[in-house]
């Protein structure tokens, strides 16, 4: 980052596509400060008066104050044109020429998948979250969750990579060092601890008068090969995510909800209208973003290191079943172990937040 690419962010009348078709003209912010006032007119058919606004440097003051600031607060500035810069982002038209990072910048290159959906979620919601990202977690080296920090589905995102021990990247509509909302404070700290990082586009000038949602989830849409409706309502800001990220030519995919959820219709839609992928386990992403599976090693003995006492005998008579036959579908479950269905499948979610067992294909399970 030059402090070039500062003063273009703080010139007046130029966006996101205008500073874009700039820099991929004249390859650098440095370049285009020391180009001619026609030679940048000429460029992009830039009107006269902002090339004028370039030429004069009218925002270099307010850069340096930018950059002390940033310094002040330990937030890092990266241009388009810097290593650092996640590649899935700098191929759109629309990206944001800086990026303010505080923490771990290079969780933004890992294999990013963004997770978006509801603000109210459901029980069902959450869990759904919480069991894709774990089975992520086991098969997929390198993993980083991307979501918005808010309510709901977003939050439960970070939760759940943070609990798989995986990295997670927050991307929010407010002013590092500040997030939003406020009471997700200690959510945003606890992912600066674990590797992960927080992103904003918003400089600390920026006059915040609450319009920057829809801004911020471009970048989510963007950031990742593929993003993933776990459960929205016939409309929301994760429709309108969804479709951002088709138009970024991303892998959109959805997770389906029973057909008397509000909370899911939108979900619903965007499977039945073809616009999203429905996908039932994590097996389902990594196929449809084409991910390599990590090779475990394997140990025939790792079922014997499961700690039983600390298991309920609903747990226990599942274990005890799974380690005669490793791999077992629902209706043998219900019948080896005498379980009502209730009792079944309070069990069967413990044990897979726990990561003893993971679900497959066809509604079987497997003994992890």
């Amino acid at each position: 980052m030059t402090i070039e690419d500062l003063a273009l962010l703080f010139t007046r009348g130029i966006g996101p596509r205008g500073a874009a078709a700039l820099i991929e003209h004249f390859g650098t912010a440095e370049r285009l400060f020391s180009a001619s006032k026609g030679d940048i007119m000429r460029s992009v058919g830039l009107r006269e008066e902002l090339a004028e606004r370039i030429v004069t440097a009218q925002g270099m003051e307010c850069a340096e104050r930018e950059v002390e600031y940033c310094r002040k607060h330990d937030i890092r500035i990266i241009s388009v044109t810097d290593p650092e810069y996640p590649e899935p982002l700098r191929q759109v038209s629309d990206r944001p020429h800086v990026l303010f990072v505080q923490g771990n910048v290079d969780a933004l290159s890992m294999q990013t998948l963004s997770i978006v959906g509801t603000r109210e979620a459901s029980p069902s919601g959450v869990h759904n979250c919480q069991l894709i990202v774990n089975q992520l977690s086991e098969q997929v080296d390198n993993l980083c969750i991307v979501s918005g920090l808010a309510y709901g589905i977003d939050s439960a995102a970070h939760r759940a990579a943070l609990a798989a021990g995986v990295k997670t990247v927050a991307v929010v509509p407010s002013i590092l060092p500040d997030v939003a909302p406020t009471s997700h404070r200690t959510l945003a700290n606890e992912i600066l601890r674990s590797g992960g990082a927080l992103v904003s586009e918003l400089h600390s000038q920026t006059r915040q008068n609450g319009s920057f949602f829809i801004s911020r989830n471009r970048i989510i849409a963007a950031l990742s090969a593929g993003l993933v409706v776990v459960e929205s309502p016939a409309e929301g800001g994760s429709l309108a995510t969804a479709d951002m990220a088709d138009s970024y030519g991303r892998v959109v995919m959805a997770v389906p909800g029973r057909m008397t959820d509000v909370g899911s219709f939108g979900s619903n839609n965007l499977i039945r209208s073809g616009k999203a992928r429905m996908i039932l386990t994590a097996n389902d992403i990594i196929e449809d973003l084409g991910w390599s599976v990590a090779e475990r090693e394997e140990h025939a003995d790792e079922p014997s290191a499961i700690d039983m006492e600390s298991l309920t005998s609903a747990e226990r008579a599942i274990v005890e079943t799974m380690r005669i036959s490793p791999i077992v579908d629902w209706s043998a479950l219900m019948s080896s172990t005498g379980l009502t269905l209730g009792e079944l499948s309070m069990a069967v979610m413990d044990l897979e937040l726990k990561g003893i067992i993971r679900t497959l294909p066809g509604k079987r399970y497997e003994l992890v």
